[in-house]
């Protein structure tokens, strides 16, 4: 932190962008630092659905030799209508905060299934939905009562519905290795941001190598005993449009840590103050262990 610049902690956060300073509610939302979660949803999802190509080849092979370990997660897995009606009421009571849904990994869709799932979404969020039309920022949407971008992966759909952004780019490394999931992110960087909205993803991925050797640890210990130098160098990030300026920051049980504290505070370096790292984050720093 250089002296002089006001500390901001961000504890609590179900209205932030509410609370944000006024110099920022003119910037586009891109230019924004957002938390995201990598938790999931599915459509048309039932019990003897298949585990997408998409998916790593570990848990395809999983699925295939013992079902008996896969299909209690896919009994546990939301359906879209639940938590897009979840999403719709907790809109209506924080009428000022802003979210952004993407659609995608459609393997198994049909065109008939596109059609009900988009007709669903408009009946259920169309006019809360902002344009692709437009450049967002907090007070444009505001004053629309816009509160819902979602972007959908498939082209051909976009094409035909005007109020649906094309797929979202995603930075992933596809790694169980923090290490490799930073160096990742900072090449990405160096060949500079996308223009509009774009995610930098946090998430570690379990591979072969990685399952056999750790049989015994599931996806949340693997997370948390890697979210310390991931937060870490999350902290020393910034938005905004130039060079590698970060945008959605997606991470996973971002519920069990400060992370979305963290992204939140980073939109306050954009107008000279500075996020207040958790001292135990700041502790390990300078005990070298990150």
């Amino acid at each position: 932190m250089e002296d002089g610049q006001p500390a901001v902690a961000v504890v609590g956060n179900p209205d932030w962008m509410r609370c944000l300073p006024e110099e920022l509610l003119d910037l586009p939302l891109w230019n924004l630092a957002l938390p995201g979660s990598h938790d999931s949803m599915a459509f048309c999802l039932d019990v003897s659905s298949p585990v997408v190509r998409s998916e790593s080849r570990c848990l395809r092979v999983t699925d295939r030799f013992f079902p008996c370990w896969t299909r209690p997660c896919v009994y546990r897995w939301a359906t879209t209508q639940e938590a897009l009606g979840e999403l719709a009421l907790w809109l209506d009571a924080h009428p000022k905060e802003i979210v952004v849904v993407s659609c995608s990994h459609f393997e198994a869709l049909t065109d008939e299934d596109h059609t009900d799932l988009v007709e669903f979404i408009m009946a259920l969020l169309g006019a809360k939905l902002c344009s692709p039309q437009d450049t967002p920022t907090l007070r444009s949407c505001w004053s629309r009562g816009q509160q819902v971008i979602l972007s959908y992966d498939d082209q051909q759909v976009v094409q035909q519905h005007p109020e649906l952004w094309s797929g979202i780019p995603y930075w992933y490394a596809d790694s169980p290795d923090p290490k490799k999931v930073i160096a990742y992110l900072e090449d990405m960087q160096r060949r500079g941001r996308p223009a509009g909205f774009y995610v930098c993803g946090l998430n570690l991925t379990e591979d072969i190598c990685y399952v056999v050797l750790h049989p015994l640890q599931d996806m949340r210990k693997m997370t948390m005993e890697a979210l310390l130098p991931l937060l870490r160098w999350m902290g020393e990030q910034q938005p905004g449009p130039e060079g590698g300026g970060v945008n959605i920051v997606c991470c996973d049980f971002v519920g069990m840590s400060e992370f979305c504290s963290l992204v939140i505070g980073l939109n306050y370096k954009l107008v000279g103050g500075a996020c207040r790292m958790p001292q135990r984050y700041l502790d390990v720093k300078k005990s070298g262990e990150l």
